[in-house]
């Protein structure tokens, strides 16, 4: 049993022998046994970047009208179309407005009337006035006289006030768009009776611009009061804000920011923010979810790495820096904003070269084999193409002889 485990060990040791015994190729060099290993090094990038915080909103109408009857009556027609974009004034809905026609022409009559006893009291007080002087009018007639007339123009003028709501009443029986906007269903149907201000006909929602609500965290708002306080933040009313629906990629569409709440919600530890946009194409529908991106800061000058470059020790966030004679340093950093894949730094210069791949094989205060990698317009590291396939490994001898 023994001979025959050692016959079938005996090949295995041969074969490790023998690999053990040949040199691997480029032994002695930068990546062979002995030598600095590899790493992927690329130099720290300084440009003009801006902070941006993304958020989650929804779009809301800046108007939203519910339509009510001003007048009681019969509906007499739906002159709009269900779901359409309708103009300020446009007509919505009539009612039967020959009650009020009559009302109109009872108060215009009404308004002659007293038209005529008011000139025709003016007219007896001026004679009257003339007689004064002679004594052929007492004081006393002259009063009422004078009492006559006030009582005749008051009269007329709640006459005149009675035609101005009649004819009120006659342009309310005509209903029409308060604002822009795209209308709902027609809750009433011609021939129904309508009071006042109960039956809500249809709701109205404004078009030409949509609010964007959402709710801001309370690091990103001590974040943007403490900004604001040294100067880096942009101003309320200059703020860009870019915004994208569900389907969309990226965030096309800009608009700006026009309110922040006066006081964070102590349940949510949020406050309350609005962005506005232009809707006049009619693209934005009130109660679509959007994603907003907002300026965090104005535009300064700062010191980038690969996200991929920050390491972590015990106690602080570290960048492996090779320096001369290609050896490993250590750069403890104070990471900032993470802007498209790179990461803001304090406590690395512009060009010093950091280790983005091979981290596990770089020893702190030992050499490496540094392959610089190129960089796009924005810093970050293109990905070396890759390498040809692995030359076969010779056969070993005993294999060969056979």
């Amino acid at each position: 049993m023994k001979k025959n485990v050692a016959f079938t060990l005996t090949p295995v040791l041969i074969a490790l022998l023998a690999a053990c015994g040949q040199k691997p190729e480029g032994a002695g060099g930068h990546g062979g046994p002995g030598g600095p290993p590899p790493v992927s090094v690329a130099p720290a990038t300084q440009r003009e970047v801006q902070e941006f915080e993304e958020f989650t909103a929804r779009l809301e109408a800046p108007d939203t009208v519910e339509v009510r009857a001003r007048v009681a009556g019969t509906i007499e027609a739906v002159r709009f179309k269900e779901g359409q974009r309708v103009q300020k004034g446009d007509p919505l809905f009539s009612i039967d407005a020959r009650a009020f026609k009559a009302d109109v022409a009872r108060a215009e009559a009404q308004v002659t009337a007293l038209k005529t006893q008011a000139e025709l009291a003016k007219a007896e007080l001026a004679r009257a006035e003339k007689l004064v002087s002679v004594n052929a009018v007492s004081q006393q007639e002259i009063d009422q006289l004078r009492a006559s007339l006030r009582a005749a123009e008051a009269n007329l003028r709640a006459a005149e006030a009675s035609l101005v709501q009649s004819r009120l009443n006659v342009e309310y029986a005509n209903i029409t768009a308060p604002v822009n906007g795209r209308t709902s269903r027609a809750n009433v149907t011609p021939g129904n009776l309508v009071s006042v201000g109960e039956t809500v006909l249809t709701t109205l929602v404004s078009s030409d611009k949509v609010f964007a609500y959402f709710d801001a965290s309370e690091a990103a708002y001590l974040k943007y009061m403490a900004a604001a306080r040294e100067g880096k933040a942009v101003a309320r009313d200059a703020v860009a804000v870019q915004m994208g629906l569900s389907n969309e990629d990226g965030f096309p569409h800009t608009g700006k920011l026009d309110f922040v709440d006066n006081r964070l919600n102590p349940a949510t530890a949020t406050i309350r923010v609005r962005a506005v946009f232009d809707n006049k194409a009619g693209q934005f529908t009130p109660g679509l979810y959007a994603r907003i991106k907002l300026a965090g800061s104005a535009s300064y000058s700062g010191v980038l790495v690969p996200e991929r470059a920050i390491t972590t020790d015990q106690t602080s966030k570290v960048v492996l820096v090779v320096g001369a004679n290609n050896i490993v340093q250590p750069r403890p950093v104070t990471p900032g904003a993470l802007i498209d894949g790179m990461r803001v730094v304090n406590g690395i210069k512009a060009g010093e070269l950091v280790i983005v791949d091979g981290l596990l094989r770089a020893i702190p205060g030992a050499p490496v084999t540094p392959q610089v990698l190129k960089v796009d317009d924005k810093g970050m590291p293109i990905p070396a193409p890759p390498h040809g396939p692995p030359r076969a490994a010779p056969a070993p001898a005993s294999a060969a002889s056979k």
